[in-house]
């Protein structure tokens, strides 16, 4: 007869706990594990660095492993279950539209109110966008003037190919940041305009959601400033050959 394993709530707390282990792990320590390379500080450890540093999938490992420990320090009768619901529920609040749009409109019942709001949330991110914009151009700057420097000395045969490759390596370390904070940005701007969608279809006046649209086609216009910079680097970067 075959054997059927049956799921306590001490095994899914267990599953869960290790999944958020995991899932935290990989957000703190990013890729540098499977490489030498570290990213310019200025991208990692700035003050602007932390607003599109994480996924809504990598917010999630974290915010789950708060509500877990919440439950096993509480006085729940059923601790287990309790993380479990814990977990899952602050998945869906680091994830989600339809969890923005219902703390909004849990906060704000009128619907003037819920938009204004949500206008000064996407003032706030495009704020945060160009203040990272300003940071990433002036790494891209250095990182061109560094691959050109490498290009002249490589032609030249005045530095050693293990010396470029390590410069590249740490250029190739910048772009993996960015490209994962556009990520992140582009994310964003596609969950504002889901919410004003879904404001619009909920009867929302029509001149506030359109002046929140407006907002939201700003912020991606800056959105797609930084993007530029950063496909201007990467070609430059994959135009280097070492020999």
């Amino acid at each position: 007869m075959q054997h059927v394993r049956r799921f306590t709530p001490r095994t899914l707390l267990g599953s869960l706990m290790l999944g958020v282990a995991l899932l935290s792990g990989c957000a703190s320590t990013g890729s540098s594990l499977l490489s030498g390379a570290q990213a310019d500080d200025r991208l990692t450890s700035g003050q602007d660095a932390k607003f599109f540093s994480r996924s809504g999938f990598q917010a999630c490992a974290g915010a789950a492993a708060v509500g877990v420990l919440a439950c096993m320090l509480s006085n729940s009768s059923n601790k287990a279950a309790c993380a479990i619901i814990a977990g899952v529920a602050a998945c869906g609040v680091a994830m989600g539209t339809n969890y923005y749009l219902d703390q909004r409109r849990t906060e704000y019942a009128n619907t003037t109110e819920r938009l204004a709001a949500m206008q000064r949330d996407v003032e706030a991110d495009t704020a945060n966008i160009l203040e990272r914009t300003r940071t990433a151009q002036q790494v891209i700057a250095d990182d061109k003037r560094q691959i050109a420097d490498i290009e002249k000395h490589m032609k030249a045969k005045t530095m050693e190919k293990k010396q470029a490759e390590k410069q590249l390596a740490r250029i190739d370390k910048n772009i993996e940041v960015l490209n994962r904070d556009l990520k992140n940005m582009t994310e964003k701007v596609s969950l504002y305009r889901d919410v004003a969608d879904a404001e619009r279809k909920d009867g929302g006046k029509k001149a506030e959601v359109q002046r929140l649209d407006r907002q939201i086609d700003e912020m991606n216009v800056k959105v797609a400033v930084l993007q530029k910079e950063v496909d201007d680097l990467y070609s430059m970067r994959s135009a280097v050959t070492l020999g």
